[in-house]
């Protein structure tokens, strides 16, 4: 578990500077669902696990990438934080689209867990959830896992729904884009764990 020890003292600081990158509160409810598995009723879930490949050096370069927000940029989003990690109560607004329709999408993240020192299975990752501003009310989750047999996963879990009736109007447009960027961020994870 090299990589990952190497880094795990990295996280223990937090950066955060006292101003808000953006106002408001969480705003839906379950929150920190994501961590347990249990999303709130009346919230649709989607769960997303795909391999990434073998070993202690694969998991710590994405658990690294996750906790640092470049799953995030390597998906193509364009991201400002409060902090340079990932660390409980830490804003983020990701921006996707081009131009006059680029949608700012403002989180919080509400739990981080850490790699562990030593090997065996373990996950580390995040979640985060929505502010006002954002075309969704929900949580997302971003982990990598490793088993005891070394293989190497991205987990995905979300759940939400629309803010506002105009998102509703799109649902099936909203509903593709959130496959699409799902599928960035594999792909984001894909070269996070080939270094």
């Amino acid at each position: 578990m090299g990589a990952a020890v190497r880094f795990f003292g990295f996280f223990g600081r937090a950066p955060l500077t006292g101003k808000r990158l953006t106002t408001g509160d969480l705003n839906y409810a379950g929150i920190g669902s994501t961590e347990h598995g249990r999303p709130p009723e009346g919230y649709p879930c989607f769960v997303s696990r795909e391999y990434l490949g073998d070993g202690p050096a694969v998991y710590g370069r994405v658990a690294h990438g996750i906790l640092t927000w470049e799953l995030q940029r390597r998906s193509g989003l364009r991201v400002r934080t409060e902090s340079d990690v990932v660390v409980p109560g830490a804003r983020v607004v990701s921006g996707f689209g081009v131009g006059p329709f680029r949608i700012n999408a403002p989180c919080e993240v509400v739990w981080v867990r850490h790699p562990l020192p030593g090997e065996g299975p373990q996950s580390a990752g995040f979640g985060y959830g929505t502010l006002p501003g954002h075309p969704e009310r929900g949580e997302e989750a971003f982990e990598v896992e490793i088993g005891a047999d070394g293989r190497v996963f991205l987990k995905i879990t979300a759940f939400s729904r629309h803010a506002n009736w105009f998102y509703q109007a799109g649902g099936l447009l909203a509903r593709a884009a959130q496959k699409h960027i799902t599928s960035r961020y594999v792909e984001g994870a894909r070269q996070l764990a080939a270094g």
